[in-house]
């Protein structure tokens, strides 16, 4: 390990000083409201010597960008060919839980899946990935990852690049650890490798005019600092859930796994110069995984965490030469953005409490688990019952050394404040991810204004990929209290055996209907029961998770089974 790193030392010194050797991938886009998916197994060539195995969608590495119209209804088949079940999540858009891709929306190997939703959220940058619990780590790490760009009528209205791959980019930074083979190592604290898009050492040549980046985290742990070389200003004009009220002017942009934000850089004087986009890493204070030291003392570490060059060093993540401007460029960076209706901290209608916590107490903490309110994740609980309606505050307070991008599925949130401070104007805007740092507290807000489902769950939880792969995760259920479907009134019927591989049995039941749903929220058979005990025979299904809704006088039951 130790020849390793020194090897990548000596090359990022040469590395900083030499040009970059490889022209940056694009990803292709799809638009429309079809969209066809095959996530699949291929190879990648990363480094020199052996090709890596990799994990796509509709390729070897990564996937298509995602081009959706605010309005539409979309409909979209995703074809899993990798030989194993996984999930794909829409990250950051607002849809019902049933088309979210969570843990239990499970795509069996062979199979395909069909979610379908209208398009609700504003003009946005988000991306999809796999969230199969204990696998997310691994199936990102290896590839399959894409961005998806939402547009609508304000931000069309606005002067802003938006041609795609001529001055509006899509950037996935990432990093990778390798083995002696150029295989991908998941999980590992020892990520050396830098790439955007899948590129390492990457070049792109941009127009000597306003330039479009949007910035992706797809990282599995590490937190970037972002900034251009010679402290060049840049503008943020998004961040995680779409535009900010005005453009930010800045010289460092810190992200965290999961988050996303939208710069301009305005290339207009720089015609035939160089410039670099950088992750200013020495300046992360210690508690940040990227920092010198992961803990907030120096004395809580990780292990493999050292040496590695990235760590606490400043390095090159993209270089940009820059060309001859395009025609009809855009020469001058919008000051107002669209107008942004944060929620008054007095709406709230209860306030939540989280604690991040270390499983593992004591200086070896970091290369243990993490748990959320003293408790790990368990699929078969629902942590929270949130009322369809409710306004909440969400108070989370980070007990452990090191800092958590925390991100919750379903809703965009505003940040109220950090130990009781307002956030910095790059925070102000609309966010799902957000970094908790070391004996911090964070307070949020946000609205939970639809989609109930009494079986199928939303999400919660940290984004540093391997956090969340040992159980820093929980799940709430949006519930329509005023309705009759509510979950907490459970006839007393039995089921078993459970998990089945074939037939079940449902005992003590009244007269009433009885529905089969997949965790999709597809009806698979529906039943006019008469008898005390009926039998359905899951046989034919894949293994998964399954729902029984049993209806009588107006009050819905809810059961989970498994098939495997």
């Amino acid at each position: 390990m130790y020849q390793k790193n020194l090897f990548f030392f000596v090359f990022l010194v040469v590395a900083n000083f030499a040009a970059a050797q490889n022209s940056l991938l694009i990803p292709d886009t799809l638009s429309g409201t079809n969209i066809n998916l095959t996530l699949q197994l291929g190879t990648h060539q990363f480094l020199n010597g052996n090709i890596t195995n990799t994990m796509g969608a509709n390729g070897n590495i990564l996937g298509p960008t995602l081009i959706f119209q605010q309005g539409d209804s979309v409909d979209i088949k995703v074809d899993n060919q990798i030989g194993e079940t996984t999930t794909i999540h829409w990250h950051g858009m607002h849809v019902s839980p049933e088309n979210d891709g969570g843990p239990h929306t499970v795509i069996p190997a062979n199979t395909v899946w069909n979610p379908s939703f209208k398009v609700l959220d504003k003009a946005a940058t988000f991306w999809y990935h796999p969230h199969l619990h204990e696998h997310t780590n691994e199936h990102v790490s290896k590839g399959i990852a894409g961005m998806i760009i939402v547009r609508d009528a304000e931000e069309a209205a606005l002067s802003l690049p938006r041609k795609y791959g001529v001055d509006d980019f899509p950037l996935v930074i990432q990093t990778k650890d390798f083995d002696n083979n150029n295989q991908i190592i998941v999980p590992s604290n020892a990520d050396d490798i830098a790439m955007v898009n899948a590129t390492i050492d990457p070049k792109l040549e941009v127009p000597a005019q306003v330039v479009r980046l949007r910035l992706l985290n797809g990282s599995s742990m590490r937190v970037f600092n972002v900034g251009l070389s010679n402290n060049t200003t840049f503008y943020q004009i998004a961040s995680d859930g779409g535009l900010l009220k005005k453009a930010i002017a800045l010289t460092r942009l810190q992200l965290a796994p999961g988050e996303r934000a939208e710069i301009l850089i305005d290339f207009s004087t720089l015609n035939g110069q160089t410039i670099f986009l950088k992750s200013y890493a020495s300046e992360l204070p210690d508690g940040i995984y990227g920092a010198t030291n992961p803990g907030m003392m120096p004395m809580i570490s990780l292990d493999n965490y050292k040496p590695n060059p990235l760590n606490g060093s400043d390095f090159n993540l993209l270089q940009f030469d820059v060309v001859a401007a395009t025609a009809n460029p855009i020469t001058a960076i919008p000051t107002n953005l669209v107008d942004l209706n944060p929620i008054p901290e007095a709406s709230a209608d209860i306030t939540r409490n989280f604690i991040f916590s270390p499983k593992i107490r004591g200086r070896n903490q970091l290369n243990g688990d993490f748990l959320i309110n003293d408790v790990s994740f368990n699929i078969d609980v629902i942590n929270y019952r949130i009322p369809l309606g409710n306004t909440e505050i969400w108070s989370v307070r980070n007990q452990s050394a090191i800092a958590h991008p925390f991100h919750i599925h379903d809703i965009q949130f505003y940040i109220l404040d950090r130990n009781g401070a307002a956030p910095v104007p790059s925070e102000q805007g609309l966010k799902d991810v957000v970094l908790i740092r070391p004996m911090e507290t964070v307070r949020v807000i946000t609205k939970f204004e639809d989609f109930t489902n009494n079986t199928v769950p939303y999400m919660y939880h940290c984004h540093m990929l391997y956090h969340e792969d040992g159980g820093m995760m929980g799940q709430f259920l949006v519930i329509d209290m005023t309705s009759p479907t509510n979950e907490l009134d459970k006839l007393a019927i039995s089921i078993f055996p459970n998990p089945t591989t074939d037939i079940i049995q449902l005992k003590g039941l009244p007269l009433s209907t009885i529905k089969l749903y997949n965790c999709a929220g597809q009806l698979l058979a529906k039943r006019e029961n008469t008898k005390e005990t009926e039998e359905f025979s899951l046989k034919t299904y894949p293994a998964g998770f399954y729902y029984f809704n049993v209806t009588t006088n107006n009050l819905i039951s809810t059961y989970k089974v498994i098939k495997e």
